[in-house]
């Protein structure tokens, strides 16, 4: 396929967006890595994984198992898919997540006796202490984003929340 082709291939997804703030890109000048917000993000993720690694391994959880919990103690009882929704993950992700955290004595799961479609998720009192713990308070000051802390986490919720609404319009489109 030539880059003309290539190029065709993308012009309704570029036609349709427009990005005000972004660096210029005219060239190979403007290609550069560090202008890439989506590697930004993708490249502090990575890094928030790393400082959070230590922390959780001496708990014995992985992040997503962690985050699971924190999510499920904001409200008990939440259906796999109502958690799996908060938490970006299909349920052949989740399942095998609570499965191992159930069997670490974190959550209950039972079937909802009013529908037994549904599964309901709780953790236990073990469950909550360890959230109670809140092993990923230290990373806060580990960001060097002090009182900018909940200015960047908004910005960055708004960014991802855009960013889907975008892509959940391209979908109801086709």
């Amino acid at each position: 396929m030539g880059t003309r082709n290539r190029m065709e291939m993308f012009m309704p997804i570029v036609q349709t967006r427009t990005i005000e703030d972004a660096p210029a890109q005219t060239g190979s000048s403007g290609r550069k890595l560090a202008n890439f917000m989506c590697f930004a993000i993708y490249s502090a993720n990575l890094a928030f994984g790393r400082a959070y690694k230590p922390i959780l391994d001496r708990l014995g959880l992985t992040y997503t198992q962690y985050i699971t919990l924190v999510a499920l103690s904001e409200a008990d009882e939440q259906t796999v898919r109502a958690l799996g929704e908060k938490l970006f993950l299909e349920s052949n992700t989740l399942t095998p997540i609570l499965k191992k955290l159930e069997a670490e004595g974190y959550l209950h799961r039972r079937r909802d006796p009013a529908d037994e479609r549904q599964v309901r998720v709780s953790l236990t009192p073990a469950g909550r202490d360890l959230v109670e713990l809140e092993p990923g308070s230290v990373l806060m000051e580990a960001t060097g984003l002090g009182d900018e802390f909940p200015v960047v986490q908004e910005s960055v919720v708004k960014l991802r929340d855009n960013l889907l609404r975008a892509t959940h319009a391209d979908d109801a489109e086709k």
